[in-house]
């Protein structure tokens, strides 16, 4: 069973690109590849319980588990050794990814109190998008009750797009609410 987003992917955001990019192959028009989610934890060094929270609020919000991300280097200044737990990820593709960014658009995003639309220019150059999340108690799927703290999110969307016009042409017809300029 496919996913809505992915039938109007097909059905028509390929024609809008074919005209708008001028390709003719169906293969090599941009489409989504994966989406990482990520939390940073800072405070993991001294609340061991914050990655238990963390990793409760990221499964709930992916359907996935996640993975603890552990520093590279020790940082005297921030008291990380090599090898501390500092964050969790999770990688979503096919069904899921879909799923995840057909819900961020249409229900988490217009939740935000006063948002005129996602940034235009938060992409990296390789066509891939990133979007920070300051609480992940706008998806639904968390019970704000059992929240301990309120943590940020980073979505990066990683596209095929091989620069930036065509990943935000990708995104645009597939329904992401930009800024306008």
């Amino acid at each position: 069973m496919t996913s809505r987003l992915k039938e109007k992917y097909l059905t028509e955001v390929v024609p809008q690109l074919k005209t708008r990019l001028g390709y003719n192959n169906i293969m090599q028009l941009p489409r989504l590849k994966k989406i990482v989610l990520s939390i940073g934890l800072g405070e993991a060094t001294q609340n061991p319980k914050a990655l238990e929270a963390a990793e409760r609020d990221l499964s709930m919000i992916s359907g996935q588990h996640p993975v603890t991300t552990r520093a590279k280097k020790s940082v005297a200044s921030f008291k990380v050794r090599t090898g501390m737990p500092i964050g969790m990820m999770v990688t979503l593709r096919g069904k899921r990814m879909y799923d995840f960014f057909e819900r961020l658009i249409n229900v988490v995003l217009p939740r935000f109190r006063d948002f005129r639309g996602a940034p235009i220019d938060s992409f990296d150059g390789q066509g891939n998008y990133s979007l920070g999340i300051r609480e992940q108690i706008v998806f639904p799927e968390i019970d704000y009750a059992k929240v301990d703290k309120v943590r940020g999110l980073q979505v990066t969307i990683v596209t095929t797009a091989g620069n930036d016009d065509e990943a935000r042409s990708l995104l645009g017809f597939m329904g992401m609410p930009f800024r306008r300029a």
